[in-house]
């Protein structure tokens, strides 16, 4: 079949982009229907295989199948196109709900709305757990794994480490295993079709002085200790281990953003959670908001509207721009990764561990939510966090235990819960109750 116009790719993909919504298996569902079953553009064998290796990569999984899409349909061309265009109308809309957030965050009603959404959240957490880990923990060894990550981020182990541990585990892990058989069958490596190592290296050393070029310029024309350099920073950092979806980044976000840097309370945290599950595209735009509120909040010699959207662009830059460098740079090996077996057991010991970071981000968040005095405790090298019980708040649970029943008894999507959560915190606020 002869492959689409430039122009139909942009037309085709700015539809998705704007309807989007429910994260990474609805996205990737809806981009085989349109260009396998609908258009016919690309084999089903084709599809599945480069969507195992972008499970491999870090970062958004269906940002990055559809950027591998446009680029198989019209080269790097069309992978901008299609791969932008999944992005960007989540991206402006993520900006203008920031702005109006920032611009109306201190409204009695606007509070209570947010009251609710957070409750909400608690619950998505909890759905992604249990759909997550019915799905990976399957073993002995994935359990162990999941429990591993949850007692680190716990303890505050740097996210990295849990991300580099696990994948470790789960290599050894088959290894163990496969030293007790024996007879296997040896299957020939196949080739990257049209792969070079030399085209490689130039397109991996091209694509990283595009994605460095703007934290550079920033710190050049700032200084290396400008919040928005701070903030290119550490989300050009944290888009290298991004492994396991936005609910796994979120929780070394979370700690970093809150703790570590203080861009943003916990309180904000998971409103932004909440601003992203309502909005199309990548979960991971959450990262987004987090970025124009460490920008506004410290936006010299800039405005204070004006740094917020400097860091929401810096920050959109320095996450996603590697999806762009991975594809464009791996998509001809796309054969010979699918064929190394350590990287697939590497993967699913980082998949097993990602059950566990969301366990442990829902736990901080809850600790959070449901207590107004929160605080730290130093254990050894370790810091735990500590809750002041004579501040439970305990409207939170029952607007949780409101979205669990929606969510669980009536299985009802994310959109509902978010909607269920901001009707019953306004409904609380204007009965005066909290």
């Amino acid at each position: 079949m002869q492959s689409p116009s430039l122009a139909s790719l942009a037309r085709d993909f700015t539809r998705i982009g704007f309807l989007s919504f429910g994260g990474p298996a609805p996205q990737i569902a809806m981009l085989h229907d349109l260009v396998v079953e609908q258009r016919g553009w690309v084999s089903d064998g084709d599809f599945l295989r480069a969507l195992n290796v972008c499970h491999l990569l870090p970062g958004p999984e269906a940002m990055q199948l559809a950027t591998w899409i446009g680029w198989k349909l019209g080269g790097i061309r069309g992978g901008l196109i299609t791969g932008g265009l999944f992005v960007l109308p989540g991206a402006l809309i993520m900006l203008a709900l920031s702005i109006l957030y920032v611009l109306a965050a201190d409204l009695s009603l606007v509070e209570g709305a947010f009251f609710g959404v957070k409750a909400a959240v608690l619950v998505i957490l909890l759905g992604a757990v249990i759909r997550l880990g019915s799905k990976t923990l399957k073993s002995p060894a994935t359990l162990a794994i999941a429990a591993a990550a949850f007692i680190a981020l716990s303890l505050a182990i740097p996210f990295p480490l849990v991300v580099a541990g696990a994948g470790l585990a789960g290599w050894l892990a088959s290894r163990w295993m496969a030293a007790g058989h024996h007879g296997v069958e040896a299957h020939e490596t196949p080739t990257g079709e049209g792969a070079s190592v030399s085209a490689t290296a130039a397109s991996l050393l091209i694509w990283t002085a595009v994605w460095l070029a703007p934290l550079a310029l920033a710190a050049l024309l700032l200084s290396p200790s400008h919040r928005l350099v701070e903030v290119a920073g550490f989300f050009s950092w944290l888009a290298l281990v991004s492994f396991g979806g936005a609910y796994a980044v979120l929780a070394w976000m979370a700690q970093a953003g809150v703790e570590q840097y203080g861009w943003l309370s916990a309180g904000e945290m998971a409103d932004g959670l909440g601003l992203a599950e309502s909005t199309p595209g990548p979960l991971i735009l959450v990262t987004q908001f987090t970025g124009f509120i460490a920008g506004y909040r410290l936006p010299e010699p800039f405005g204070a509207m004006l740094g917020g959207i400097l860091g929401a662009a810096l920050t959109l830059w320095a996450v996603f721009l590697p999806s762009f460098m991975a594809i464009f740079t791996l998509a001809p090996w796309m054969e010979r990764l699918n064929s190394i077996k350590a990287l697939q057991s590497a993967l699913a010991g980082i998949s097993a561990a990602v059950v566990g970071v969301i366990a442990s981000l829902g736990v901080w968040f809850a600790v959070q939510i449901l207590f107004a005095d929160t605080g730290s405790m130093s254990l050894g090298p370790f810091r735990i966090v500590t809750a002041d019980l004579t501040t439970f708040d305990p409207w939170v649970i029952a607007i949780a235990a409101l979205c669990a029943i929606i969510a669980f008894g009536l299985k009802r999507g994310v959109m509902t819960l978010v909607a269920t959560g901001l009707a019953a915190g306004l409904a609380l606020s204007l009965a005066g109750v909290i």
